[in-house]
């Protein structure tokens, strides 16, 4: 019996250091406080749990952003930034984040949860958040021996406005507004590759076939790999994804766009029949087409 229970205590403490070395590391994006303006008040950060099976975990007030860095077991050097959505007004922060951190680290890739600051502070949406995706772009990189990833090999994932802060961070990467450090920043903080999730306020509800101005492609945009849902609309509408490809395709850039007949709008990591649900495993297949990832995602 004594065997046994030597046993069983050193499995246990061989799966209790397994679970230690996985667990995610937390990082302060701006240990000195982010740059707010002076008439900013919020009250404290919020939690909003779901009201039923259909609902979604949400947070909100969020003043002080972070990074949570989800590490594989077997990771291959590849990282991406994840940026649930939310309208910037609240983060989606489970099926449009954390659960997205697995299935990336289910293809030996650094999971990168970006929470960043909602709600919106200016009329303009997302200048602040750009200011977060901007910087974690840096402490990513600036930690990327610590953390085990390749600081060539960055991506940035989004959700409707975390696909919108997605394309902003790739299209306007140093255009900084904000004293940069040089301990958490980098020159360059354009990612190595993009993959915007029905991205929103690229086009507009009244004119959905023409991307706004701010929607600039150049030949320095990285690799996009495009999902979206035909029957989503408005500011979310479908068309943006199909315009922002063919702003890629006219420059001659790597671009993969995926539109699913049926899925709406905020679908996430949601699992159902509908075929939108597949499209972990096609951005898994870029990914590998594009070697960000050795071999393609599993079924």
């Amino acid at each position: 019996m004594s065997f046994l229970r030597n046993v069983l205590f050193t499995l246990l403490g061989c799966l209790a250091s397994q679970v230690h070395a996985v667990e995610p590391v937390v990082l302060k994006l701006w240990p000195e406080g982010a740059p707010e303006k002076s008439t900013v008040v919020l009250e404290p950060e919020k939690r909003l749990e779901p009201k039923g099976p259909n609902d979604v975990l949400r947070i909100t007030n969020v003043s002080d952003p972070t990074l949570t860095v989800y590490r594989p077991d077997k990771a291959n050097g590849t990282a991406v930034i994840v940026c649930p959505g939310g309208g910037y007004g609240i983060l989606a922060i489970e099926h449009e984040g954390t659960q997205v951190c697995e299935w990336l680290n289910s293809l030996g890739v650094t999971a990168v949860l970006l929470k960043y600051r909602v709600p919106v502070r200016n009329k303009v949406p997302g200048v602040e958040p750009l200011q977060d995706a901007q910087r974690a772009m840096g402490q990513v990189r600036r930690h990327a021996e610590e953390w085990g990833i390749n600081p060539k090999k960055v991506g940035i994932l989004g959700f409707s406005a975390g696909g919108h802060l997605a394309v902003m961070a790739s299209l306007y990467p140093n255009e900084r507004t904000y004293r940069t450090d040089p301990a958490c920043d980098v020159e360059d903080a354009t990612p190595d590759f993009v993959i915007p999730v029905y991205p929103a306020y690229l086009v507009s509800a009244e004119n959905p076939f023409a991307l706004l101005p701010t929607v600039k492609v150049t030949p320095k945009s990285p690799p996009a790999c495009l999902v979206h849902a035909h029957d989503d609309r408005g500011t979310t509408s479908a068309s943006a994804s199909a315009l922002l490809y063919l702003e890629y395709k006219k420059l001659s850039l790597p671009a993969e766009l995926h539109v699913f007949h049926t899925g709406g709008h905020g679908f996430g990591m949601r699992q159902g029949s509908n075929p939108v649900a597949s499209w972990p495993q096609r951005v898994g297949e870029w990914m590998a087409a594009m070697g960000w990832i050795d071999k393609p995602a599993a079924q």
